[in-house]
């Protein structure tokens, strides 16, 4: 299945006001930042990170709107070490609107892009209590029809004195994608 075709599987929301997806910008990190802070047990970085995110790395990040609102966010970049892969960082979705598939459409929004046209797997780390992302990961590897995977990446003595949790590095494909030149 490619990956814009996925918008016809499973759910997606149907709200009563359309959502927009677009580049995050330098304006959205203090509402980005706000949102990562009600979408627990995501990490909350700082508001200088995700001014940097939306600076350096707005190619491979999106944000969804509802009526001006940034309602959900997704993080990622291309490894340096291997552009054939997109790494997800954070995928936040408003406790209002979760359930109806815009996770999986910040991903396909992503994937589509230019930059992306040469990724054929995603990468991302989860912890064991993120059902929401273990969910969500692999429903997409489902739906792209494409292998899915996970192992220890850090474990919590990686952490030092932070009482954190062990990521599990969770790697998704080979899959194909469409160009958004191509649609």
């Amino acid at each position: 299945m490619s990956v814009s075709s996925i918008a016809k599987s499973g759910s997606i929301y149907t709200g009563q006001n359309q959502l927009v997806f677009r580049k995050p910008e330098v304006k959205d990190a203090t509402k980005i930042h706000a949102l990562i802070n009600t979408c627990k047990p995501l990490a909350l970085n700082s508001v200088y990170c995700y001014l940097l995110l939306c600076q350096h790395f707005a190619d491979t990040c999106v944000v969804a709107e509802e009526k001006g609102e940034i309602i959900a966010f997704l993080s990622g970049y291309r490894l340096p070490s291997n552009p054939k892969v997109l790494f997800v960082w954070q995928v936040a979705v408003d406790s209002r609107v979760r359930g109806g598939g815009i996770g999986k459409r910040l991903l396909r929004e992503v994937l589509q892009r230019t930059v992306c046209h040469v990724c054929h797997f995603i990468e991302t780390t989860i912890t064991l209590s993120n059902t929401a992302s273990w969910h969500l990961f692999r429903s997409f590897a489902r739906d792209l029809e494409a292998y899915c995977e996970g192992k220890v990446y850090f474990s919590n003595e990686h952490f030092g004195e932070e009482n954190y949790e062990t990521e599990y590095l969770l790697r998704i494909g080979p899959f194909n994608i469409n160009r958004e030149d191509s649609k």
